[in-house]
């Protein structure tokens, strides 16, 4: 029976030796999203200035939202916030509710004895950066035009991201074995995403929070790198080092072992399925 090597450097290794296979079929996915459509890959950027454009209205002019208490702060000041946070949300998002189903949906590879598997949910990974590259060109563009100036902090934004891209590799190989052996787990990783939503500090500062809860959110991998993500993209400010040190290290334990339990369960999904 063959072995396949779960140690913490073959999650990497499995990406090098395979870069070009994943960037085809990254590219392939990212650009078959919008085939057959009349504008085809130009949605990729129509559907987050539009996202933008609704928050700005929604949360600005309807509820009169503010991140501060800051009488400067227009309208477009807040949406650009907001939609920050859900770039970031937006790849952990898509990467996790993908993850369940991606081995399922691929069964003509798993019968193939050749085939990388462990490489599909890079493959989901980077095509969901694809699409937050694009959101990101448009929260800079706006951010741009309306203030003069884009912060130079904005070069530590794939720094911060780091931790965040280890952690969903790690649960995405992880949902990604389970949901061979137990469909239903597609379900609830759903509703878990949902409530993500909502306590991962998208649509509010940390500080907002009565302090007695700030302490728990700040538990909140997720919402430590989007707090971060408004620092460096938005604020001008370096994020906290020490954090940082600590997100990684949560990022690439919850990676090692989330590869290691793909690694050993995968020699069961050719039976299964």
């Amino acid at each position: 029976m063959r072995e396949y090597s779960s140690g913490p450097l073959a999650m990497f290794g499995c990406l090098l030796k395979n870069r070009d296979l994943v960037y085809a079929m990254a590219k392939r996915d990212a650009v078959g999203r919008y085939r057959g459509s009349i504008l085809g890959l130009a949605w990729s950027f129509f559907n987050p200035l539009l996202t933008l454009v609704v928050y700005t209205f929604v949360f600005s002019v309807v509820f009169k939202a503010r991140w501060a208490a800051d009488a400067d702060e227009s309208r477009i000041d807040f949406a650009v916030i907001l939609f920050a946070g859900i770039i970031v949300y937006g790849i952990f998002a898509e990467c996790v509710n993908r993850a369940p189903t991606i081995i399922t949906t691929n069964t003509n590879y798993v019968k193939k004895v050749i085939f990388p598997l462990e490489v599909l949910p890079w493959i989901a990974l980077f095509s969901a950066l694809f699409h937050a590259f694009v959101s990101l060109c448009v929260l800079l563009t706006v951010q741009l035009a309306l203030k003069g100036y884009i912060p130079p902090t904005v070069v530590l934004f794939p720094l911060v991201m780091a931790p965040l891209l280890l952690g969903v590799m790690g649960v995405s190989w992880a949902l990604a074995a389970l949901g061979v052996y137990l469909r239903d787990i597609g379900h609830v990783t759903g509703l878990l995403v949902t409530v993500m939503l909502y306590m991962s500090a998208v649509f509010f500062p940390i500080s907002a929070l009565p302090v007695r809860f700030q302490f728990w959110l700040t538990l909140n991998p997720l919402a430590m790198v989007i707090e971060q993500s408004r620092q460096v993209l938005i604020f001008g400010q370096i994020p906290d080092g020490r954090i940082w040190l600590t997100l990684m290290l949560i990022g690439y334990v919850v990676a090692w072992g989330g590869f290691a339990c793909f690694q050993k369960t995968r020699r069961g999904f050719a039976d299964v399925l």
